[in-house]
């Protein structure tokens, strides 16, 4: 637990909260970016928004290459050109 930042935040009037730089260093997020807040029971888990993307999106796709036949980076190149090559001869 040695990379574990505590900070302690107000909440202000309209449930608004200021995020530290640490955590904002931390996080990977700077002005305009967005977080991912994530409740199970009486935690918040914060996350980088795009992260948090990313990481729904492998969930979803898990196992999807294998439906596809695609095994290995010459079956995902040889699809890649495939789809090029239909595009560039529409």
């Amino acid at each position: 637990m040695n990379n574990m930042l505590v900070k302690n935040l107000k909440v202000m009037a309209k449930g608004q909260i200021t995020l530290p730089k640490e955590i904002r260093e931390a996080l990977g997020v700077g002005v305009g970016g967005h977080v991912t807040l994530i409740c199970r029971g009486n935690q918040v888990i914060m996350m980088n928004a795009l992260i948090y993307a990313m990481n729904m999106l492998q969930e979803a796709m898990k196992g999807e290459f294998e439906k596809a036949g695609l095994m290995s980076e010459d079956d995902v190149m040889d699809l890649v050109k495939e789809v090029r090559s239909e595009i560039e001869g529409l």
